[in-house]
């Protein structure tokens, strides 16, 4: 409580003290809106520049807490008929798509209808090394399955599930399941056929039921090779600066790991359900968003990656002919970060860069690179291992890790990369001016890396 006879002491009367404070509130809410529409617009300019520069075509949804930073689509639904994409534009998840998968089995665990702790032959007998494999292995990718079995469900219009399953079968296991990671779609398609025999409804039937429906996500469903779906992008790969139609996929079989398809405005509505219990309960959702192995997988979900920027981030990134997807939950910022595309953008980088110019970094805008002439006698002072990033040369060229990725000149000390010119390196000297370090740009972003075994 204010004293008012120090007030009055003071020679402040308690009116003006509360006009002072009322004063002072509006000049904070006005200084905050104002750096809201300063980050919106510095959000906007690095997305119009990738879309200008790079050729970014997609939907992008940034939200922190409940303000909108960035709502936005560039580019092309499709391209034959130059129709432009929309904030509405639907597009397919990839591998987003398995976090729903993971929902989806935990939601059957919580009604006693299954297990993550039962093997795969409880619901496919006779499946080789069966019996070792769990549901969580094969959330969490440590069942030891391939990755993919892609040889059919791009090639072969006609299928079965039989035949599915027996080829998958006669797949070598990669390791002992249980004592390594590694990727697999394979685990995903079999969890949705799981669900399938545990629920007795097709896939696509018990998402919409279980997860779409209640929280009202009516843009959102399960790919198919007959359906018309309103709004929907193709999509397309890159050869260079030119673009293909995506080849066939049998959708059918492309599920669990792949299949789904939302828009931005519905995947905002899956991320405010997952931070309560309407979709799952708070002891599931520990389960899914628990770090399982080294990679960092949990259910579903990437849980704090290297790529966190050091904050507390739960995401998952997808990528297949053409569509290239990214969705980001800094949890501890309540902040989403999310990156659709249909043209093989690279949406995990692209939301990065987002991310940090959220988190108040200096985050470059990509620009055309010009290769130049330039003085190669620095070469042999720029090779070396700096943190992870091997430097090589050969016959008067720098590569980047391995001899697939030469480093093209800029100037006399910085490169673009030959695969991705949203990556640049720049060789920095130190105080003795010897080059002890690189200078590190991805998607805009800065990292510092130092050489190692330097003196």
């Amino acid at each position: 409580m204010i004293n008012s006879k120090l007030l009055f002491l003071l020679g402040i009367s308690l009116f003006s003290f509360k006009g002072f404070s009322q004063t002072k509130t509006m000049a904070v809410k006005t200084s905050v809106a104002e750096n809201r529409v300063k980050l919106s617009e510095k959000l906007s300019n690095y997305m119009h520049a990738q879309a200008d520069i790079n050729g970014f075509s997609g939907t992008v949804l940034i939200v922190k807490k409940d303000t909108l930073l960035l709502r936005e689509a560039y580019g092309y639904a499709n391209y034959e008929w130059n129709i432009k994409s929309t904030v509405n534009t639907k597009y397919s998840l990839a591998s987003v798509s398995k976090q729903f998968t993971a929902v989806a089995i935990l939601q059957l665990a919580e009604r006693k209808l299954l297990s993550v702790d039962d093997t795969l032959n409880a619901y496919f007998p006779g499946f080789p090394k069966g019996d070792q494999i769990t549901l969580h292995m094969m959330l969490s990718h440590m069942s030891g399955l391939s990755m993919d079995f892609d040889e059919l469900y791009l090639n072969q219009v006609s299928l079965t599930q039989d035949y599915v399953l027996n080829s998958i079968a006669q797949k070598e296991l990669l390791f002992t399941p249980g004592k390594q990671t590694a990727y697999s779609n394979i685990g995903y398609y079999l969890l949705a056929r799981i669900i399938e025999k545990v629920s007795g409804k097709s896939y696509s039937m018990y998402l919409k039921e279980n997860i779409f429906n209640p929280l009202k996500m009516h843009e959102t469903g399960v790919m198919t090779n007959d359906e018309v779906i309103p709004n929907m992008a193709d999509r397309y790969t890159r050869t260079g600066k030119n673009y293909n139609r995506n080849p066939y996929i049998n959708w059918i079989f492309n599920i669990g790991h792949d299949g789904i398809y939302s828009t931005v405005d519905d995947l905002l509505k899956w991320d405010r359900a997952l931070y309560g219990t309407s979709i799952l309960s708070d002891t599931m959702k520990r389960l899914m968003f628990t770090s399982y192995n080294e990679q960092n997988f949990g259910y579903g979900f990437l849980i704090n990656p290297f790529y966190n920027q050091g904050h507390q981030l739960i995401a998952h990134d997808g990528g297949f002919f053409g569509a290239m997807t990214s969705l980001n939950r800094y949890t501890d910022d309540d902040l989403l970060v999310i990156v659709l595309s249909n043209n093989q953008s690279p949406a995990y980088l692209l939301a990065y860069g987002l991310a940090a110019i959220c988190f108040g970094k200096d985050v470059e805008l990509p620009y055309h690179h010009q290769k130049v002439k330039n003085n190669r006698s620095f070469y042999k002072l720029f090779t070396g291992n700096y943190e992870g990033i091997k430097i090589l040369e050969n016959n008067g060229k720098l590569y980047y890790n391995d001899f697939d990725i030469e480093l093209f000149p800029e100037s006399d000390n910085k490169f673009f990369r030959s695969d991705d010119d949203n990556r640049t390196i720049e060789f920095i000297k130190d105080a003795k001016e010897k080059y002890s370090g690189i200078k590190l740009i991805k998607a805009g972003v800065m990292e510092i890396r130092k050489k190692t075994g330097f003196k």
